[in-house]
């Protein structure tokens, strides 16, 4: 005796297929979707790190940036006291305000603020305020301040609402705050090989996945402020 066929199996199938299909269709929407989110996030903060060769690194790329500009931060390997001189000089050159940090300093767009020589600085956000906090905690890579304190800091109060810029110097300090920083959704740039007077720091974090983008040094300034007023890199 024959079998009794199942009336329709082929409209199910074709339902099943079609109902398979949207999903995946809105799965791809909302992946894209979220994707396009990332990218248009407002830049909230811009968090620079640099060693060797920094110093004259950051004296191209501060005079270069125009207003108006989220705050910028930065930590440079550099020695106590020098730290200071160094910010009172950018900001002769720069229409940025330019100052050492201090405990407690209130950050404020336009304005930039350098890591005192010989302390870690962090910051801490609470409500729409974000302040320095500077301290003297244990070296990191060998480093006070280091890069990593800072970006760990700000992946922690800022999600993906900042950028992170990682040029010239010795060693891989800032690769794993960096790479935190990008995993939030924040846009990131490296020093190329070219222009870096020690091109360590970059590599390390460009080899570990942590750079959207390298550029010479020449383009940093005009990266960064590509990507805060249009959420693109030139």
């Amino acid at each position: 005796m024959a079998l009794p066929t199942l009336s329709g199996g082929g409209k199910f199938q074709n339902k099943s297929a079609s109902k398979l299909l949207s999903i995946a269709e809105q799965a791809a929407a909302l992946i894209a979707a979220n994707k396009a989110a990332i990218t248009k996030k407002k830049i909230e903060l811009i968090a620079i790190g640099a060693s060797t060769g920094g110093t004259e690194a950051l004296s191209q790329v501060l005079p270069k940036l125009q207003l108006p500009l989220p705050p910028v931060v930065i930590v440079q390997h550099i020695p106590e006291g020098f730290s200071k001189l160094f910010a009172e000089r950018m900001n002769k050159e720069c229409v940025l305000s330019v100052k050492e940090a201090k405990n407690g300093d209130i950050v404020k767009p336009n304005s930039v603020y350098i890591a005192p020589g010989g302390q870690h600085m962090a910051i801490h956000k609470v409500g729409d305020i974000t302040k320095i906090f500077c301290h003297m905690g244990p070296k990191l890579h060998g480093c006070r301040p280091a890069v990593d304190v800072l970006f760990h800091s700000i992946s922690h109060y800022f999600g993906g609402n900042a950028m992170a810029v990682i040029l010239t110097g010795i060693g891989h300090d800032g690769t794993r705050g960096m790479l935190d920083m990008k995993r939030q959704g924040s846009p990131t740039i490296g020093q190329d090989e070219a222009t870096s007077v020690v091109y360590g720091m970059p590599k390390a974090a460009f080899e570990m996945g942590a750079v959207d983008k390298q550029f010479p040094l020449q383009m940093i300034a005009a990266a960064i402020m590509n990507r805060v007023r249009s959420n693109e890199f030139s």
